[in-house]
């Protein structure tokens, strides 16, 4: 990874993992939530993890990295947990996500602070 993508990467992450938290809480809300209410927060979530994976997207494109498309299938597997009415389930992989995600911050992180950046 070269220091130019190496910022992209870092910058990125720190915006993606916010916005994965998010979701994760959301999910975590969802739980206790009366049924009219789960459909407003199905709603919410499944808007708000469509934006994180065209984030992920862009990441993939201006700071290539292996991990991001794995980061990408977890994001589209919660999507799909919440289509399959499992939305409590989405937790799990959005958790993943955000594992793939800190991993790429960090060695973008690693690289900076190597080169006497960070």
């Amino acid at each position: 990874m070269q220091v130019n993508q190496a910022i992209i990467a870092f910058s990125q992450s720190e915006k993606l993992k916010s916005g994965i938290i998010w979701a994760s809480q959301i999910v975590e809300m969802y739980i206790g939530l009366s049924e009219p209410e789960k459909l407003g927060a199905e709603r919410v979530l499944k808007t708000w993890i469509n934006m994180i994976a065209t984030e992920i997207h862009v990441a993939k494109t201006a700071a290539p990295h292996d991990v991001w498309s794995d980061a990408e299938k977890d994001m589209n597997t919660a999507l799909v947990m919440l289509n399959s009415g499992v939305t409590q389930e989405a937790g799990f992989h959005l958790t993943q996500a955000l594992t793939k995600v800190t991993t790429i911050g960090q060695q973008s992180m690693t690289l900076l602070a190597d080169k006497g950046l960070l």
